[in-house]
């Protein structure tokens, strides 16, 4: 049934198509710049980023691990989610992203919180959605701790969209792939006004979503404008604001069987649990930001920013989870896993309106100064952080068995009520940072600084009776030392240390629903970067520790979840990323990681590598232009694994893996229009591989990865 859009997505579409007429109104004089503006960038390599909070330093001068992935390689993967964009880091895995869903992720072993891992131009996003990516300039990385520009986040890292802003540009993108999926992207913008002081970028995106998963096809309409105005020679407004509506049914993942087996003749395109009747999962999102900047002088200027983001799930799923209904699994010691024959329970889950919002602001000033013949850069500021979490008490409800080699029979769907909605979190949180980068001389830098945090947190019942009520204070240290014996070589280390949210008790513990006390986490880093002539190389050696929460088995078939012990992970990662010849660019990683737990005060789960970590992952993707045929590259790369373990007792393990990607671009002109086309063919062999068994809420799910899928597309710049 047809449903009209939301007010915003109406202000954007008519916003939009006001462009062209604001374009046609210019001077000819500005078509010149038309072609310049839609010449790629040199290569994949990035010099700067600002996901690390210190005013977009240069990346050889920021003490942290950051991966930087650009519009040009996103463009030429042909990437659509975010972890097409993340298989490029090596440091990164799944962590919970089924066919549908929104995604999870984790990092140097750590997953990412979706109340405050990923950000937008640096202000935090309800990460419950699958960001789009048509307006998007480039994906950053911050690896490890984040404290001092995250303030709360989880010590495995932050993600950062960054937009592209407004330019004299107009392009068309058309795509389709082998499942017969349909794209179609435009890309408009213009700069306006006496002086040219106005400018505004607009996306438009369409996509009809075929999956290789049977009965999992979606659809998903997508639109964003930025708008940028030059006030006078010191003041800058820069708005952004994108909406999504995304449907498409979620897959669930396997369970090991009998809780000791890895499932055999699993297929990707086999869809657990299937019902007709069940719902595809609608995630409506909505995200906006501001941000005002004033010059104060030449030396120092004040900023200003604002942002909302809110996303909605609808999730109305027949889920296949554990095996209590099942005649082979009576008497089962572990009816939280499939059958050793295969068989699990079929739910009616039910979880509508589920509403998550985060509203962000800050205030900082930022400049030089000289102190004692020092140099200094300092950025200081105040921040408030507001997340609010409304849903109702989802349904769960057992319909009927199924199989892991057969097709389900369709049961009948539940028939009761949904439960009524209410605020079941209210989180806030303030901080005061400071950071200030002295430069003792030509060689030397100390970056001193740190956020002290006041949260403040509630959670309620059903009747809004407070069931939790957190309030603390934190101050979280950033240190830094920097070494550049010479401008494009630099050494660093760095100690620093970080609050996370305390994770929320699985449904089968003795204390399900409650949220534990936040955790602290340290991290120590020591790294090397250089840039040698267009090729930035880098090397990192880390390690960091957190409290270990987990479902503790009390002995009797009860769970309880704690924080008990610790979890340490140690790792190395190597990158390389920019032109390493004149017809050859390349993005490429290595991360070896050590994680492990101990005192946790369950045996079996200490002195091993930890659940869904690979020991060894690595991560090539390369471009090389073809001589004597002008416009053509050949595209390619690889993704390895090592095995990981799918249980936390260790002792059970899916396979390594490797798998390659090929594809090629073209530029030529068409009727005097420059075309790229683009074909890439990922998981060239076909190869099947389980690509993630972690966990979500207590549970442990395992994903296959995904068939040889290919996709063909045509830019158009007008």
């Amino acid at each position: 049934m047809f449903r009209p859009l939301p007010f915003p997505a109406r202000l954007l579409v008519s916003s939009i198509a006001l462009v062209p007429y604001w374009a046609a109104a210019q001077e000819p004089t500005t078509l010149s710049a038309v072609t310049v503006l839609g010449e790629q960038p040199d290569s994949y390599r990035a010099t700067s980023a600002s996901v690390t909070g210190l005013n977009d330093a240069p990346l050889i001068d920021t003490p942290a691990a950051v991966s930087v992935f650009n519009a040009q390689l996103l463009q030429d993967q042909q990437a659509r989610l975010l972890s097409e964009v993340l298989r490029n880091d090596a440091a990164v895995g799944d962590s919970y992203a089924p066919v549908g869903y929104y995604e999870n992720f984790v990092v140097r072993g750590f997953s990412l919180n979706a109340a405050s891992s990923y950000k937008i131009n640096g202000r935090t996003i309800t990460g419950e959605q699958n960001v789009a990516l048509e307006n998007k300039e480039q994906v950053e990385v911050l690896k490890g701790l984040a404290g001092l520009s995250s303030g709360v986040s989880e010590p495995g890292g932050v993600v950062n969209y960054v937009t592209k802003r407004p330019a004299d540009v107009r392009s068309v993108t058309v795509g389709t792939d082998d499942q017969g999926g349909r794209t179609l992207a435009t890309d408009v913008g213009t700069w306006f006004g006496s002086e040219q002081q106005f400018g505004l970028r607009a996306n438009l995106a369409h996509e009809d979503i075929r999956s290789y998963v049977d009965h999992a096809d979606g659809k998903r309409d997508f639109a964003s404008l930025a708008f940028d105005w030059n006030i006078d020679p010191r003041a800058t407004l820069q708005l952004d604001v994108e909406y999504q509506t995304r449907e498409q049914r979620s897959v669930p993942g396997y369970q090991l069987l009998g809780g000791t087996e890895v499932p055999h003749h699993a297929a990707p395109h086999d869809h657990l649990g299937y019902q007709s009747w069940a719902n595809p999962v609608g995630i409506d999102s909505l995200n906006m930001s501001g941000r005002y900047e004033y010059r104060l002088t030449d030396d120092w200027k004040a900023r200003l920013s604002l942002s909302r983001s809110r996303a909605v799930i609808d999730d109305y799923s027949s889920f296949p989870w554990g095996c209590y209904g099942a005649a082979s699994c009576a008497g089962s010691a572990l009816p939280n896993y499939f059958s050793s024959e295969g068989d699990y329970d079929i739910y009616d889950f039910r979880s509508p309106d589920d509403t998550r919002r985060n509203d962000e602001a800050e205030a900082g000033v930022s400049g030089e100064f000289k102190l004692a013949g020092l140099r200094h850069e300092l950025d200081m500021g105040l921040s408030a952080f507001r997340r609010t979490v409304d849903q109702r008490d989802e349904i769960n409800e057992w319909v009927g068995s199924g199989n892991i080699d057969a097709t389900p029979p369709t049961y009948a769907p539940y028939e009761g009520a949904l439960n009524p909605t209410y605020r079941h979190l209210d989180s806030r949180q303030y901080g005061l940072f400071i950071n200030d980068r002295i430069h003792l001389n030509e060689q030397w830098q100390v970056l001193l600084g740190g956020r002290e945090v006041r949260l403040d947190e509630k959670t309620f019942d059903i009747d809004g009776d407070t069931t939790r009520h957190t309030q603390m204070w934190e101050f979280l240290p950033n240190l830094a030392v920097i070494y550049k014996p010479r401008d494009n070589l630099s050494l660093y280390t760095r100690y620093s240390k970080g609050l996370s949210l305390g994770s929320q008790a699985a449904w089968f513990t003795t204390n399900a629903g409650d949220t534990l006390a936040p955790t602290v986490s340290r991290q120590l880093e020591v790294g090397i970067k250089q840039d040698w002539q267009r090729l930035s190389l880098g090397a990192a050696l880390f390690q960091i520790t957190q409290a270990y929460q987990y479902s503790r088995p009390n002995g009797d078939g009860t769970f309880t979840f704690v924080q008990q012990g610790q979890q340490k992970n140690i790792g190395l990662e190597l990158t390389a990323s920019g032109r390493a010849t004149e017809r050859l660019q390349l993005n490429a990683s290595v991360a070896a990681t050590r994680a492990r737990v101990s005192d946790s005060g369950t045996d079996a789960y200490d002195g091993h590598q930890a659940i869904n970590v690979p020991t060894l992952r690595a991560s090539f993707y390369g471009d090389y232009s073809v001589p004597g045929i002008d416009g053509l590259a050949l595209l390619g790369g690889v993704q390895y694994s090592a095995s990981k373990n799918a249980n936390r007792e260790g002792n059970v393990k899916v396979g390594d893996y490797a798998v390659f990607n090929t594809g090629s671009r073209y530029t030529t002109r068409i009727e005097g229009y420059e075309t790229v086309l683009r074909l890439s063919v990922d998981n060239l062999f076909d190869k099947r591989y389980w690509r993630d068994v972690g966990e979500f809420a207590g549970d442990g799910y395992l994903f296959l990865g995904a068939p040889r899928t290919a996709r063909l597309s045509a830019t158009v710049n007008f």
